[in-house]
């Protein structure tokens, strides 16, 4: 599946989405960042409800396809910016974390 087959999979609101044919594999959840960076795996979904401009940083180490915001939570503007000059794909669910993580393994098999 690819992020643009998932945006509407999940109905996920698009904060920034760069490469919208990247290939989803799995997912990962987490919001320490040494965790996510050494655990999530390539072309990975990660959840998470950090905000901050560390999260692009995290993102392109892990090589993960896109990081989705859970809980509601909107990027800060640092993180925003940071998304689009790195091209991450940044989007957002308003579901708690355990059930975006559910629907996302649902969507995925």
């Amino acid at each position: 599946m690819t992020i643009g087959e998932l945006i509407p999979a999940m109905g996920l609101t698009v904060f920034h989405l760069a490469q919208p044919e990247r290939p989803v594999a799995g997912g990962y959840v987490g919001d320490l960042l040494s965790w996510v960076m050494g655990r999530a795996g390539q072309d990975c979904a990660w959840l998470t409800i950090m905000s901050n401009q560390n999260v692009a940083a995290v993102a392109l180490m892990a090589d993960v396809s896109c990081v989705i915001l859970t809980e509601a939570v909107q990027p800060d503007a640092d993180l925003l910016r940071r998304a689009k000059e790195k091209q991450v794909n940044l989007l957002g669910v308003g579901l708690d974390t355990f059930s975006a993580a559910c629907q996302l393994g649902k969507t995925l098999v």
